[in-house]
């Protein structure tokens, strides 16, 4: 059996500080063996940095996953090119620096997949999602029968369709970008786990992420705003797949919801509260 944790969508300073202080206690809690993150906002909101991301991977995430911010800090570019743990999506059109996938090793030695992949629907007109994500399982599978997708969407629509395209195909299929947890966790009829939206690992009193004022305001007015990352009510988002190895099939899903609080009472470092 193998079990991994996926951190919902890392935002800003708050997000980091979970991940820095909160993780170790989540992975000694739940025996986790590969730690996966989505960190395409985990510089300021937007975008990453190759500071941020060799910080994240020092504290104990295995693979990055990122999205449509993938490119908002310029240094990305590179970054993404020289660290394969960091993962764009994978139906990018040809040309694009960084890959789609990656096959981890656990610590004692097990290989994972991961893909990441981004929707269509309201988002950018890339490559189809579809077709791309079977050309990235295929290479994996001559490799481990363990992959794990990040489908970074908007539409929930477009999300399950996934989730029933990839039933049976892989591991995991579940659902990053809106920043809002769903509670429709389940087990597919052919053993592939699936969840809608994993959430957001950050400020919680915000709108997704950014200072309520600014955001609110642009709903108001329709004014351009400069938008803040947030502070309040910081909460880690993400969800624990177990797995059997033999067969690829999962055999749990659990969501987590967890604030500072509940970290704390997991075992986390004494000074999480003070630093976030």
């Amino acid at each position: 059996m193998i079990r991994l944790l996926f951190i919902g969508d890392i935002v800003g300073r708050p997000g980091r500080d979970l991940v820095r202080y909160g993780l170790p206690a989540i992975v000694e809690r739940h025996q986790i063996d590969l730690v996966i993150a989505n960190a395409e906002n985990s510089a300021a909101g937007f975008g990453i940095t190759r500071e941020i991301g060799d910080h994240l991977l020092e504290w104990g995430v295995d693979v990055m996953t990122s999205g449509n911010h993938i490119w908002d800090k310029k240094e990305a570019l590179d970054y993404i090119g020289a660290e394969p743990r960091l993962l764009r999506p994978a139906n990018y059109p040809a040309g694009a620096p960084g890959n789609g996938s990656y096959l981890a090793r656990t610590r004692d030695g097990r290989s994972v997949g991961v893909v990441n992949v981004m929707g269509r629907v309201f988002m950018l007109n890339i490559d189809d999602p579809f077709t791309s994500v079977l050309r990235e399982i295929e290479t994996l599978k001559q490799r481990t029968r363990i992959v794990f997708v990040d489908f970074h969407a908007e539409a929930t629509s477009e999300k399950i369709a996934m989730g029933w395209h990839l039933d049976g195909r892989v591991t995991a299929v579940v659902g990053t970008h809106t920043h809002v947890q769903t509670a429709d966790e389940r087990i597919m009829p052919k053993g592939t786990a699936y969840l809608t939206d994993v959430g957001m690992t950050g400020p919680h009193d915000s709108i997704i992420g950014v200072e309520i004022e600014a955001a609110l305001g642009r709903f108001l007015t329709a004014l351009p705003a400069k938008f803040d990352t947030a502070t309040g009510n910081p909460r880690l988002n993400a969800v624990i797949i177990e797995a059997d190895e033999a067969t690829g099939r999962a055999t749990g899903i659990e969501r987590l919801s967890l604030s500072a609080d509940d970290l704390h009472a997991l075992g986390a470092t004494a000074n999480l509260q003070s630093a976030i």
